[in-house]
């Protein structure tokens, strides 16, 4: 019988964790990642809490980042988990198991746009076929924030149209190549490499204000 993934406590927004850390400690927390998946896998859910905990942050950030919706951010996170639980059969391990997860986390951020798309046709607000920066409800207003540069660059992000928004948040925050960000956008890389530009030009505009 399956069995249901733990209860995950509510995701505290925060902004994503930089890239410190030294080698060795990269590898063991692959180690430890890779023990909790093994054991999670078999049922453990004392394992996927641990594993829910070491990186909710990074897929809350994520999430927060390519949607500009904070709450809509924490619903996604939630999916993203829940997905994992249900497919940790298939993680075979060939990359590390955050790489996976990412991966995993920008394809609900993705299909859940998808899914937004297709409920505007059917209640006819608007063109769900298309992939520009009219798509309103994935360029909500920024949620009020309080002095500081980090935050400014985060309410910057926040702004942008979403096309840019979602390029600069792979490319710049997340390091993806503009041919791995072509193919999770189903966009050309030179389509990638002229949202990036037009990312960087807003932000700074914004943040020189």
């Amino acid at each position: 019988m399956p069995v249901a993934p733990p209860e995950a406590e509510p995701v505290r927004p925060v902004t994503a964790p930089g890239a410190g850390g030294d080698a060795d400690s990269a590898a063991a927390d692959r180690t430890s990642d890779l023990a909790d998946v093994a054991l999670a896998a078999a049922g453990d859910r004392r394992a996927f809490e641990r594993l829910y905990r070491s990186h909710v942050n990074r897929v809350f950030a994520l999430c927060a980042r390519m949607t500009a919706d904070r709450v809509l951010a924490e619903e996604l996170t939630q999916d993203v988990f829940v997905r994992a639980w249900e497919r940790l059969g298939s993680f075979r391990g060939e990359s590390a198991f955050g790489t996976w997860l990412f991966r995993l986390g920008v394809n609900v951020v993705l299909n859940a746009r998808k899914s937004a798309g297709r409920d505007r046709a059917r209640f006819g607000a608007g063109d769900a076929g298309t992939d520009d920066d009219d798509n309103r409800s994935w360029d909500l207003p920024a949620a009020p924030v309080t002095p500081g540069i980090a935050i400014d660059l985060e309410a910057a992000i926040a702004g942008l149209p979403p096309g840019a928004r979602r390029v600069f948040t792979l490319h710049d925050v997340e390091g993806y190549k503009h041919e791995e960000i072509a193919d999770m956008l189903g966009i050309t890389s030179g389509g990638s490499k002229a949202q990036l530009h037009r990312a960087r030009m807003l932000l700074r505009g914004a943040l020189n204000r």
